[in-house]
């Protein structure tokens, strides 16, 4: 079940968190300068925590110390005992929703902003749960209106109890995937953009807080269908890479018969879908391990519902 906030209550706690991935370095050095400095996050309307989600990632300048935080915000592992509760991450997810909700709870954060990067070429990507949840589509809708460059949305569905990410923590939540950018790596660029995309954000909150109401509209995302994996021998060895012309083409339309890998061998494979797919985090340096050379996504146009002002009387 998505957890999607009350449009008849405004929002009074919004937490910022960076560095969920400690290599992904535009989140982890705005939120070490936020939290020097948290004036920039602040609003009229409601208080804005900033947050460095995995330390000891950040300190090493890697993904992960134990196992990736951003797949632990399991219900399975949230309530677990033994061996499990000594990995560094597990500890670090059942005290982020100490701090930030707990999940599913009255006293959970109204709304997190997760902070990412990806090496893949996918602009200013705005990652939402699902359509159904109006708020955040609202906000994404403002945020491509108010910033420039391309804000595609990508819907990562909602599993429910065993959602593994951070933003379940939150009664809603925005993620943003800024690239391409090298792990490891800060872009004055990208880090700009991406401080421009938080500010407007924290704007949209401000602005419904304050009574705006937002009128229906019709808007273009993306859902994801299913992960390709590269061509790997029986060991588990690659034995191609993402084929030239289907590198950085986030987003855009891959037909029946287009390339999708190079073998080492020299000879090409070809996608063998029956309709028109939109990859996503094509070749991305941490999905190697994952199993993921892209991810086939589906473009869908979505109507969406006006978003009324909150009302000051609602108990």
């Amino acid at each position: 079940m998505c957890s999607t906030p009350s449009v008849r209550h405004q929002l009074d706690r919004v937490a910022v968190m960076g560095g969920t991935h400690g290599n992904e370095l535009s989140g982890v050095y705005l939120v070490k300068h936020w939290l020097q400095d948290p004036s920039e996050l602040q609003r009229a309307t409601f208080t804005t925590t900033p947050f460095l989600a995995n330390p000891k990632a950040t300190k090493r300048c890697v993904r992960y110390v134990s196992q990736d935080l951003n797949r632990s915000f399991t219900r399975a592992l949230l309530t677990s005992k033994g061996t499990e509760d000594s990995l560094y991450e597990v500890r670090q997810a059942k005290k982020i929703n100490q701090l930030f909700g707990p999940r599913g709870s009255a006293d959970a954060f109204d709304f997190i902003f997760d902070l990412h990067n990806t090496t893949s070429n996918m602009a200013a990507c705005l990652l939402s749960d699902s359509e159904e949840n109006v708020f955040t589509m609202h906000m994404c809708h403002y945020i491509q209106k108010n910033t420039q460059g391309p804000c595609p949305i990508y819907l990562y569905g909602c599993p429910g109890p065993e959602n593994p990410f951070l933003l379940s923590v939150g009664k809603n939540g925005l993620g943003m995937e800024l690239g391409p950018q090298p792990h490891g790596v800060l872009r004055a660029d990208v880090l700009s953009h991406m401080r421009a995309l938080v500010a407007c954000g924290l704007d949209f909150i401000d602005l419904f807080n304050q009574g705006a109401s937002f009128p229906a509209f019709d808007i273009v995302a993306y859902r994801v269908i299913e992960t390709v994996d590269f061509p790997r021998s029986p060991g588990g060895e690659l034995l191609g890479s993402v084929h030239p012309q289907l590198q950085d083409k986030d987003f855009c339309p891959l037909k029946p018969g287009d390339p999708i890998f190079q073998l080492f061998s020299g000879k090409e494979i070809f996608y063998e879908g029956d309709a028109t797919i939109y990859p996503a985090f094509i070749n991305e340096a941490a999905y190697y391990e994952k199993g993921a050379a892209f991810h086939k996504m589906k473009k869908c146009t979505f109507s969406i519902p006006p978003l009324q002002a909150p009302s000051a009387s609602a108990p």
